[in-house]
């Protein structure tokens, strides 16, 4: 092995290098009993992203709607983290999907149940909000605020 090697699989993640000696971990999806593409198979990180952004950018204008008669600088992203609160958790919470998730194609399924309950909703949607859970992600793709909640983004 040259240095190459030793970078390339350094930079590249310990999964590349394992799947260069021969370990097969399968698709994303697979040990959750999901196809590897098409409807039902996990989001990519891509459409997943792109969402979250529609789905921020929409807060923030009802955030700064919400403020502009008292508005202080600063204060939008506070009420915007408020709102995409309650956005996410009641849209999720009662047709599976916030306006970015539809907008790309994508819905939250419950593991066991398929359609996520609202107490899983607040839990997934709170976990979200503080960000950390969710930049923590799992060889399927998932999110520990969706691992926790025992969902899953999927294509619709």
């Amino acid at each position: 092995m040259d240095n190459r090697d030793a970078i390339g699989s350094w930079l590249s993640g310990p999964r590349e290098a394992a799947e260069r000696a021969g370990v097969d971990f399968g698709y994303r999806g697979e040990q959750l009993g999901l196809p590897e593409d098409g409807p039902g198979s996990i989001a990519r990180p891509g459409r997943r992203l792109g969402a979250l952004a529609v789905d921020w950018a929409l807060c923030l204008l009802i955030a700064y709607g919400l403020l502009t008669h008292g508005y202080k600088p600063g204060a939008t992203g506070n009420w915007a983290l408020l709102v995409f609160f309650v956005l996410s958790a009641l849209t999720v919470g009662t047709i599976g999907f916030t306006p970015g998730k539809r907008l790309f194609g994508l819905r939250v399924y419950a593991l066991d149940t398929g359609r996520p309950n609202p107490l899983r909703t607040l839990l997934r949607t709170a976990l979200l909000c503080i960000a950390i859970p969710a930049l923590i992600w799992d060889r399927d793709g998932r999110g520990l605020h969706d691992r926790f909640a025992r969902t899953v983004e999927v294509r619709i």
